[in-house]
């Protein structure tokens, strides 16, 4: 009785899995709701996409739109959409009618500015813009307030709107790779659970980091910081800390505190030998990593 209860879950479930579908055509006969047109080649896309009026997963990945196609915007039930790895310069206020995105991946791409129609995405939970050419991303950002990951690393962002901080969603905060020259204490949001900031221009980071109460993973290597703030040792739910490439010292008097982290890498900083010792002892529980630093 029990093989034909565990047979019958498994079919059930495996009946209720969308079919993924990868041309228009047969999406179309089957009014289907996930649909991959990655790796096609394309420029455009064919016009009876339009008739799709219950699609949510579209994929478009590694193609060559160099704008996007109007009748996307057709699709108002879209819940996932992937634009990565084309050739898009911009995003059109027409991103407003996609109102039931809740993923967008819109990765390596030529983009220079996130507009104030974005703001309008208010089911949106994942912004992937990573590895475009942004300079620029507008106040209604924080009208996302559902939005839980937030990347945009490999980009020239030297500064983000003060509304980052109605983020109160936000889990991970990928800034790597981009030009900061300051921490910003708006960042320092108490849901976020893992930020990197690598690969910028910082050289202090203000002691509002100690309010980021659930971060687990915080990565600030090779930046320009001499120091940590006193307050990161209130960042008990800390496991993962990555300083490598700074000009740092010494760490916090009170850097025992962290009893969960498990892992430091600290190399290629200027810590004495004494200190490392003073360090090792404090945090008995972590793997820490020195190098020739």
């Amino acid at each position: 009785m029990r093989i034909l209860l565990l047979l019958f879950i498994a079919v059930n479930t495996f009946a209720q899995t969308p079919v993924i579908y990868y041309n228009i055509r047969e999406a179309i006969q089957n009014n289907a709701t996930q649909l991959n047109l990655r790796d096609r080649q394309l420029f455009d896309l064919n016009d009876s996409i339009v008739l799709l009026t219950n699609l949510r997963f579209l994929n478009l990945m590694r193609n060559n739109f160099e704008a996007w196609d109007k009748d996307l915007f057709s699709l108002s039930r879209l819940e996932v959409l992937n634009v990565q790895e084309n050739k898009l310069r911009d995003i059109p206020t027409d991103i407003a009618k996609l109102n039931q995105l809740k993923k967008l991946d819109m990765a390596d791409n030529n983009v220079s500015k996130i507009p104030a129609a974005i703001g309008r995405l208010k089911k949106l939970q994942s912004l992937n813009a990573a590895q475009n050419t942004l300079i620029l991303i507008d106040d209604a950002i924080g009208n996302c307030q559902r939005l839980e990951v937030l990347e945009l690393e490999n980009n020239q962002l030297s500064h983000l709107p003060v509304s980052i901080n109605r983020l109160n969603h936000l889990r991970v905060f990928n800034l790597s790779y981009n030009q900061f020259n300051e921490f910003d204490p708006v960042w320092a949001l108490d849901n976020i659970q893992e930020m990197n900031i690598s690969y910028n221009y910082i050289r202090q980071i203000p002691e509002a980091l100690g309010q980021m109460s659930n971060l687990q993973t915080l990565i600030i290597n090779n930046n320009k910081l001499e120091k940590l703030p006193d307050s990161i040792t209130q960042l008990t739910k800390l496991q993962l800390l990555v300083i490598s490439g700074n000009k740092i010292r010494i760490l916090p008097a009170d850097i025992g505190r962290l009893q969960q982290l498990k892992t430091l890498i600290a190399t290629d900083n200027v810590f004495s030998t004494t200190e490392k010792e003073r360090i090792r002892r404090a945090l008995p529980q972590c793997k820490v990593y020195f190098g020739k630093g």
